[in-house]
């Protein structure tokens, strides 16, 4: 492989401008012979005052193909000399600075028809692209040009060519700002747009998300294969709503989720030892995992195998969540109760070599009967199904199916299995670690600390509670001051001015905690947070919401964040919040700014569910009565926990909760608030529509049988 000689690839002995910086994977290139310059004014002038174009690397800690590609070129001492000679060479974490991401991204797949990491932009001076791709191999192959005829090309073209690379940069740029105008409503009649939201849009959604599913091994479409969660909530939504109505000829919307999160489960994907998910599957079965592991998705499937949990009635899918919280607090928790970023999928500068095992190693950790039972459960052979004769572990057969084959009961087995897998962690920790990205996002904290709520109301454990406080204080006193959030947090320092995502995910975890513990900061902070969204981030012109507030950086583009992928859009959670909002302060501009939002992309949700599916979430919550529910008690009186894990236990999307104290009562202007006084020893809870309530209800008795009574 080139450049992987020991002269070639010598690292220098003083770090480049990278050795100043907070995040992980700018650290890991602070040594390359490559000149890099964080994003920063100081790069900025000099491409414009040298006239040399700006070569903008982007990629994140956790990245595979990043890694490689910095070891077969940007250590090379012959490619960095014409990098550094006829370049200024910028290098990006996608995860702190997600807004630049975001515009050059959107170029990379306007010029190349795909996208992905390492992403490799050549801009002018003025920062409009005009040559992109992702990774560039060392040498020609595979019909790729290789990196060092990549800067040989653009090198010629800026000299000789500059007139075409000059209207192709601008023409690029048009582009872009199009596509930032173009996702709105074709419509500029609202009443006319109205017509679209309605549950037929929802219906047609469905029917599109159905129609990729993978009827064998569950999820949408082919290999790569992700996880995608909240086409799977808008599924658990549909079901709920229409009382198990078929959503295909074969399967009705609840089987589809409970087949999909069963195979996740039972594949590679998932760590079978120690808990937590893979990013995605490279095959259609999800077998083998890219084995980077990324906190945002462990947050977001805790939550979805918890719904599917209440959905279903099936204890595996909670045990699976269970695992995921296990995995984040032993592997991403911080000293101080925040939680790092990814985990990355090489050790030992091979992928996947953490996880996989021979039948020679279990059986030399658990004996031969042991070894050879849990090598036939994992599927665990002499061949392999990874590399190098090594398997990635998984199950070939449900649990349940497993237990009756074994003739044991579901919980003996995993007595069984959780006795042997603690033998197998404690070998694996012997072995090389994957490298951990050691920053702290806001965004994904938040979306973490949403999780551990989630897993206190299903398992009434107040641990996750705990931890979910933690983190979110840790937010309060590190990365908050007044109403500006940052977006970063790394080497005990904070920096880079949130985006739309920390503010609404940050604000949804604070609605969450709202739901289950009195603290009033939890909906006054909510509110004031997305006041100072909607006064800083919302379009005067078309509506929404930009992805920079009015004081960032300006850039080609003001970017907007209109689509859900591997993360919720930050536009889609702050439409549910406003929603959330609204029932929880009676404040009707709420409901106006998401009725602003979801014109803006009535249009589109029926037709791009998979992109579109968190906003049709939000949809189905906004054309539905919503019961807006307080729970009352006393500072000291614990009772009231019995009815918050009853009201907690059934599976309801067509609420929201507020949970006050006598004391947290006297700060709170929620008109659910007021006149709600409990009495001593006796906690209650109102169940209200339009904040008119009933009689309060004191025992989970009469609260089960009202909940019932207001699902049939």
């Amino acid at each position: 492989m080139a450049g992987n000689s020991k002269e070639k690839n010598a690292k220098r002995t003083e770090p480049n401008r990278l050795g100043d910086e907070t995040s992980t994977y700018l650290l890991q290139h602070a040594y390359n012979p490559v000149n890099w310059f964080p994003w920063s004014k100081e790069a900025l002038d000099l491409a414009k005052e040298k006239d040399v174009p700006i070569l903008l690397s982007v990629g994140y800690a956790a990245c595979h193909w990043c890694h490689v590609m910095e070891h077969e070129s940007f250590e090379d001492e012959e490619t960095a000399a014409v990098m550094n000679n006829h370049f200024v060479n910028i290098k990006v974490d996608r995860e702190e600075r997600t807004d630049i991401d975001e515009i050059y991204m959107k170029a990379v797949q306007l010029m190349t028809g795909h996208g992905g990491w390492p992403m490799t932009v050549f801009l002018t001076p003025e920062l409009k692209p005009f040559f992109a791709g992702t990774y560039f191999p060392p040498v020609d192959k595979h019909g790729m040009p290789s990196f060092k005829r990549v800067l040989a090309g653009i090198t010629n073209a800026w000299k000789e060519r500059r007139d075409e690379v000059t209207e192709s940069a601008t023409d690029v740029t048009d582009h872009l700002k199009m596509l930032e105008i173009g996702v709105t409503s074709e419509s500029d009649d609202p009443e006319e747009t109205d017509k679209i939201l309605t549950m037929e849009t929802v219906e047609k959604a469905v029917q599109l998300l159905t129609n990729r599913f993978d009827a064998k091994w569950g999820g949408f479409g082919g290999a790569p294969k992700f996880p995608h969660t909240f086409s799977l909530m808008l599924l658990m939504r549909y079901a709920n709503r229409t009382k198990e109505a078929k959503a295909s000829s074969r399967l009705t919307c609840k089987e589809i989720v409970e087949t999909t999160l069963e195979k996740m489960a039972m594949g590679g994907i998932y760590d079978q030892i120690a808990g937590g998910f893979a990013r995605y599957s490279v095959d259609r079965q999800w077998l083998i995992p890219h084995f980077e592991k990324m906190l945002y998705d462990n947050a977001l499937l805790c939550s979805t195998y918890l719904e599917a949990y209440l959905v279903t009635g099936r204890d595996y899918f909670k045990r699976v969540a269970e695992g995921i919280l296990k995995f984040v607090a032993n592997e991403l928790r911080t000293d101080n109760g925040a939680f790092y970023s990814s985990l990355d999928a090489d050790s030992e500068g091979e992928e996947g070599k953490f996880y996989v095992w021979t039948p020679e190693e279990i059986e030399e950790v658990l004996g031969k009967e042991d070894g050879t039972w849990l090598s036939d459960l994992y599927g665990v052979t002499k061949t392999g199904n990874f590399e190098h004769g090594t398997s990635a572990l998984h199950l070939s057969k449900p649990p349940e199916d497993i237990a009756r084959d074994n003739r044991i009961t579901i919980d003996e087995l995993f007595q069984k299995i959780d006795r042997l897998n603690a033998k197998l962690l404690k070998r694996r920790e012997e072995r090389v670690r994957p490298g951990r990205d050691e920053k702290v996002l806001t965004s994904w904290n938040s979306l973490m600390v949403s999780a551990f709520v989630d897993g206190y109301k299903v398992t009434a454990n107040a641990e996750y509670l705990r931890e979910a406080k933690e983190a979110i204080n840790f937010i309060f006193d590190n990365l908050l001051n007044d109403c500006k959030l940052l977006r970063t947090w790394g080497q005990g320092k904070a920096k880079l001015d949130g985006y739309l995502d920390d503010y609404s995910y940050f604000v949804q975890a604070l609605l969450d905690l709202t739901s289950v513990d009195a603290d009033p900061r939890w909906l006054t902070t909510a509110t004031k947070l997305t006041d100072f969204m909607l006064e800083h981030f919302w379009d005067d012109d078309n509506g929404g919401l930009y992805y920079t507030s009015d004081t960032h950086e300006e850039l080609i583009v003001r970017p907007k964040n209109h689509f859900d992928g591997s993360v919720p859009s930050g536009a889609s959670v702050a439409l549910m919040n406003l929603l959330r909002l609204e029932k929880l302060t009676g404040e009707g501009s709420y409901r106006e700014s998401a009725r602003t939002i979801l014109r803006l992309y009535a249009d589109y949700l029926g037709k791009a569910p998979n992109e579109f599916a968190n906003s049709l979430c939000a949809l189905d919550f906004y054309l539905h009565p919503i019961k807006e529910i307080v729970i009352v008690h006393e500072p000291i009186d614990e009772s009231y926990k019995e009815l918050l894990f009853e009201l907690w236990s059934v599976y309801d999307p067509d609420k929201v909760v507020l949970v006050a104290d006598s004391k947290s009562l006297k700060e709170l202007t929620s008109p659910l608030a007021k006149g709600r006084e409990p009495e001593p020893g006796k906690p209650a809870i109102y169940i209200c529509e339009k904040f008119t309530c009933k009689q309060p209800i004191h025992s989970a008795v009469d609260l089960r049988a009202a909940l019932k009574e207001s699902s049939d």
